[in-house]
């Protein structure tokens, strides 16, 4: 792997934004130091690195923070534009379709799909899933306009949101598949459905066989565990009715 100047990672192991950044790396074929936090006692970089929000991811290149994976996805295609894929398409409407998309898949299936695992009711917990079962809906007919999908004799075939080859989008939401996995399984629920969300479906198995994600991608098991750790968290620290 290649690099230009001093790359460091500050991360936790089962963020998914955090594997938005490394996926990205990958791709890029950067080398990076990575640097696990642990984020309930947050080290002096992250805080000062992060003032603003002092989360994870941030990276750090030549003693520079940039910070959030949307940010710092544009920033390496920027910085490394020389190495490996673009990940923003160079025609300029094809990058405002796919600011668009990133922009809903944060606002209306990430935001949602956060509060989940905050929800104290099961009311709560099944409206929040079907606000982010009705985005993945929604983001399907996205992947469809951006892939330029098609069937041959009955068999799906389709590229990626970034075209025939992995983009923008692609990382945003693909940095998000082990916890979508997660989610599932602790739910009981499907997010990313074979017969409601074909093309969603048919487009987590492909990401899923990139080198990058296989390099990268958390183990769901890991991450249901994480998962419910995380639920016990909040309900303990939910206040008495």
């Amino acid at each position: 792997m290649t690099g230009d100047g001093e790359l460091k990672l500050l991360g936790m192991w089962a963020s998914p934004f955090v594997t938005i950044a490394k996926l990205a790396l990958h791709i890029k074929g950067l080398s990076y130091e990575y640097v696990e936090e642990d984020l309930s006692n947050k080290s002096e970089l992250l805080l000062s690195s992060n003032p603003v929000h002092k989360v994870v991811p941030v990276l750090i290149h030549n003693s520079k923070p940039v910070c959030k994976s949307s940010v710092i996805l544009q920033y390496i295609d920027e910085a490394f534009a020389g190495a490996g894929p673009s990940l923003l398409p160079a025609d300029p409407y094809d990058r405002a379709v796919a600011r668009f998309w990133a922009a809903y898949l944060e606002d209306k299936l990430v935001t949602p799909w956060r509060q989940l695992f905050m929800a104290k009711t099961n009311e709560e917990r099944a409206e929040v899933m079907r606000q982010t079962i009705a985005a993945a809906d929604a983001l399907e007919g996205g992947l469809k306009e951006c892939s330029g999908h098609y069937y041959r004799i009955g068999l799906l075939v389709g590229g990626f949101f970034g075209g025939e080859s992995v983009g923008y989008v692609d990382f945003l939401l693909g940095g998000m598949v082990s916890w979508l996995k997660a989610t599932e399984v602790v739910s009981g629920a499907k997010i990313i459905d074979a017969v409601k969300t074909p093309l969603l479906a048919a487009w987590m198995e492909r990401f899923c066989e990139l080198d990058a994600a296989r390099a990268v991608l958390q183990d769901v098991g890991a991450v249901v565990e994480d998962a419910r750790a995380v639920q016990v968290r909040f309900a303990a620290a939910a206040p008495d009715n």
